[in-house]
């Protein structure tokens, strides 16, 4: 009886078994596998007690144009913070605003303007959708108390964290002094950046700085100013790293600007030509270069010469797209000061493409242009002054509007060595290091894969590039708050990624309603 019983039991427990086994087979079949526990989440070595951000309007949460309550909300520090608190982190303060129109206001007067919104198009101003409200985050009337954790200034430079006054509303009117900064200060205006975060004795600290220091010249058209000379910019990182000691934290350097919507969205080969406007067109600059020719042997330039200066100007044009025309300034190898753009070179967001589509970026004909040009294919003979009215029709586009090759490389190498800087600062302070360049470049060339999602810096609809085509998304925050996770994990040993403790990007919005209150 004995063994009856217990082939009866074996028999029993291999059925079991074989359809323990269809069961899983058929778990698998649909893609669902079994999978070991996930370990405990560790800190590793680092220490998340007292965590400060430190940074600019990347580490603010500024998204869509302005400051807003919402995307501050979902800044990244603020999401980093949550996952720190399950490991002993403390409380993290930031320097909220008022509601989620954005904009800030100096004693009633706006200042700053809303956010932007979209409707499924390109991005408006927020009160073109709604109608016109009422700033009410007001720099002179409701600051908020510190201290602050969350110690992202917008538009701060590096030297900007050293400065003193930098948050002191008398400084304003001078230049001297932030909007936002001064929301921060309190009762110690002349307090610099450094010394308010480091009076918290910060455990740990974020740092994301450098984008300010190339991105205003940048987003002008480098018609003005300059980027931040490199030894400035390396002593600034050098007396920061200084301040931290031996402070633990993740440096993260910043984007180049070709990878951001706010320089890609507008093509510059949007001049788009039916047959008769591209042989119109073509025509056109066929006079101006006879025009010009002539006027060069007129001063007495040998004919050749003339012929062979004057023939830059002789551009074709074809059906279809063709680039625009972009102003330069004038040198003796191209005395008129325009060309056409090269394929490299960038067109920015808030160029007017009402203009665009009027003649701006090729040429502007007035009726007066239109009776010189019909004198000329009448072959008659025109005055100096009628040749320069033609050559005056000329409309490219102006340099605030666009950045050009040597433009644009000027950039990229003050760019080049920021984050040179930042990543050798980095790893001599034992820091983690986030590469926000290749992650940004690598979104701007096949997309960024994080979870269920791939987000692209397309505008409005990439998922990762807020509507000021610069600043990321709550979504693209979230992205950024993983890869500082990662970071930590490398350079300290936590396992934020191991222990299933990223965030889900996907339950952070991209675009915000204009409903939004």
């Amino acid at each position: 009886m004995k063994n009856i019983k217990y082939i009866g039991l074996s028999l029993l427990a291999t059925v079991m078994f074989s359809c323990e086994n269809e069961e899983l087979d058929e778990l698998r079949n649909q893609g669902i596998e079994d999978s070991a526990p996930l370990p405990e989440l560790t800190a590793g070595t680092a220490d998340f007690s007292s965590y400060v951000s430190l940074g600019n309007s990347l580490t603010a949460g500024f998204s869509d144009g302005t400051v807003f309550l919402a995307a501050q909300q979902n800044s990244f520090p603020s999401i980093l913070a949550n996952k720190m608190a399950l490991l002993g982190g403390g409380l993290f303060t930031q320097p909220l605003v008022n509601d989620n129109f954005g904009g800030l206001a100096l004693g009633g007067t706006r200042i700053a303007e809303p956010r932007f919104v979209t409707l499924g198009g390109p991005p408006t101003p927020l009160e073109s959708v709604i109608g016109p409200v009422t700033v009410t985050t007001d720099i002179a009337l409701n600051n908020p108390t510190g201290p602050f954790n969350n110690m992202g200034v917008p538009g701060a430079a590096s030297f900007h964290l050293l400065a003193p006054g930098y948050g002191n509303i008398a400084n304003l009117s001078a230049g001297l002094a932030n909007p936002y900064f001064i929301r921060m200060t309190g009762a110690t205006p002349d307090a610099s950046i450094m010394e308010l975060a480091m009076a918290q004795s910060p455990s740990f600290v974020t740092l994301w700085i450098g984008a300010n220091d190339v991105l205003g010249y940048a987003t002008g058209g480098a018609s003005s100013g300059a980027p931040t000379p490199q030894p400035v910019f390396d002593g600034a990182i050098a007396q920061i790293m200084s301040a931290l000691g031996g402070v633990q934290g993740v440096m993260a350097n910043i984007p180049n600007v070709t990878d951001l919507p706010y320089f890609t969205t507008v093509p510059n080969n949007a001049l788009a030509l039916d047959a008769t406007s591209a042989a119109s067109l073509t025509g056109f600059f066929q006079a101006v270069t006879g025009i010009f020719a002539q006027g060069l042997i007129a001063q007495g330039v040998p004919p050749n010469d003339a012929l062979a200066l004057a023939s830059q100007y002789a551009l074709t044009f074809n059906e279809g797209p063709n680039r625009f025309l972009i102003d330069v300034p004038p040198s003796a190898s191209n005395p008129l000061g325009f060309r056409q753009m090269t394929e490299d070179e960038l067109l920015l967001l808030p160029i007017d493409q009402g203009a665009l589509a009027q003649g701006y970026g090729s040429v502007v004909l007035s009726n007066e242009v239109l009776q010189v040009l019909g004198i000329l294919q009448t072959g008659g003979t025109i005055t100096p002054q009628q040749g320069a009215l033609v050559i005056s029709a000329v409309n490219g586009i102006d340099d605030g509007d666009a950045l050009d090759s040597d433009e644009i490389t000027e950039i990229s190498t003050a760019i080049s060595g920021y984050n040179a800087t930042i990543q050798a600062a980095a790893a001599a302070a034992g820091f983690g290091f986030m590469d926000a360049n290749s992650i940004f470049q690598q979104m701007a060339s096949t997309g960024y894969t994080d979870g269920n999602f791939t987000l692209t810096t397309n505008l409005v609809l990439g998922g990762a590039v807020s509507l000021d085509g610069v600043h990321p998304t709550s979504r693209g925050y979230g992205l950024v708050a993983n890869e500082i996770m990662k970071a930590i994990d490398a350079a300290y040993g936590s396992n934020f990624e191991a222990s299933g403790n990223l965030v889900d990007i996907g339950d952070f919005p991209t675009n915000y309603s204009p409903l939004l209150q």
